[in-house]
């Protein structure tokens, strides 16, 4: 087993039958997932205040975006995986995975060369801020310390948060120093509650926060959890543990390989991958809606539960939620008030082309996050990030 999925991390393309043997499993071993690990298929979100935003939009100052969906690739080379510095076209990236934006700069988890790298918005420099470039655990500075396939990321303003998927652990790296610290997680699978290191995880994938919690999507165990900041504590905030569909309250809800997530401050939202769904949790309460989603894959636009997802990434702006919708290479629109879902971007099949609207191409687009202005898509398959404006 251990050789097929290390053989398996070389690959990347075929995302799709990857996804749904994951997907049908009643049990998903962890080490097939680092397997997956070629970054095929998770997504998550982040969180943001007045200067800091990522894919799940915090904010406590919402902001909505005007946009005329023009598509245009920032950063990335379209079908060239690598890992090279440079400006725009000039940088390459392996599989970018989730991002967080921060004072201007835009912070992208390079999921298959084990980096958290940064870009300049404004001038497109992309450089490697924090990792080796080879898998490992160990905590440092810069690019002395290492990640093993870093999924979801988010900030503080002060911090970035970093979901590293492949060590079950939530690593935290200072903005202003680039020093890479663990605060949660054994390094080793389980679903313990406790502080810092004493608690553990399964697949963490998706991470946002509203400046005073984080909220970790636990992907393989099916839960939602929640880390005070300040102390390290981790506690289960929703979900049974079991993969279902249910609504509820706190742990009576279920989530069925949850990826995604974002929040507005009152509200997560969770990209309920497995259910293809888009759930809502209150916050001050922890009840657990459904918004929007048939519970099938497909791709159909409506109200509510007559929409349609298959394998959705989130973010928000706390007026819309902005839905990287991966396997069908488009990004989505849902009012957060009426549950109105539309396709705002992307033809439907795969494609690297940009252009306005549903006349732009993804391939893959796992992620989404906003500065206030502008999306970021995280398009994984065409190893690059694209913007919205």
């Amino acid at each position: 087993m251990s050789t097929f999925l290390e053989d398996f991390l070389q690959l990347t393309t075929n995302l799709d039958k990857i996804m749904n043997n994951l997907l049908n499993k009643t049990i998903i071993k962890s080490s097939a997932i680092l397997l997956l690990g070629s970054g095929l298929f998770f997504g998550g979100c982040s969180s943001t205040s007045s200067t800091s935003t990522d894919n799940s939009t915090t904010t406590t100052s919402s902001t909505t975006l005007s946009l005329s969906a023009a598509v245009t690739t920032l950063a990335g080379t379209a079908g060239s995986s690598g890992s090279a510095d440079g400006t725009g076209t000039a940088a390459t990236f392996n599989q970018p995975y989730d991002g967080t934006v921060d004072n201007g700069n835009l912070y992208v988890t390079d999921f298959g060369n084990h980096l958290i790298r940064k870009i300049v918005i404004s001038s497109g420099v992309v450089t490697t801020f924090a990792g080796t470039g080879s898998r490992g655990s160990a905590d440092g500075t810069g690019t002395a310390a290492s990640f093993n396939f870093p999924q979801g990321i988010t900030n503080d303003g002060t911090n970035l948060f970093v979901a590293d998927v492949g060590n079950h652990l939530i690593r935290k790296i200072v903005i202003s120093s680039g020093v890479v610290t663990t605060i949660a997680g054994t390094g080793s699978t389980g679903s313990s509650d406790g502080t810092g290191t004493a608690a553990s995880f399964n697949l963490p994938f998706g991470i946002t926060n509203d400046g005073t919690n984080l909220f970790v999507v636990d992907a393989q165990n099916h839960l939602i959890r929640k880390i005070v900041i300040s102390s390290g504590v981790v506690t289960t905030f929703a979900g049974t543990g079991s993969r279902g569909s249910a609504d509820g309250t706190g742990t009576a809800a279920s989530f069925n390989f949850p990826q995604g997530i974002t929040n507005d401050g009152t509200n997560l939202f969770v990209a309920d991958v497995g259910n293809h769904l888009i759930r809502k949790i209150v916050i001050s309460s922890g009840v657990v809606t459904t918004i929007a989603g048939t519970g099938s894959a497909g791709n159909a636009d409506g109200t509510g539960t007559a929409a349609s997802f298959n394998a959705p990434g989130i973010t928000n702006d706390g007026t819309n939620l902005f839905v990287a919708d991966r396997r069908n290479n488009t990004i989505r629109k849902v009012v957060i008030s009426t549950g109105v879902v539309t396709t705002f971007a992307g033809t439907g099949s795969a494609g690297s082309a940009d252009g306005t609207g549903t006349a732009a191409s993804f391939n893959y687009p796992q992620s989404i996050t906003h500065d206030g202005t502008s999306l970021f898509v995280m398009d994984l398959s065409n190893h690059t990030i694209r913007k919205i404006d």
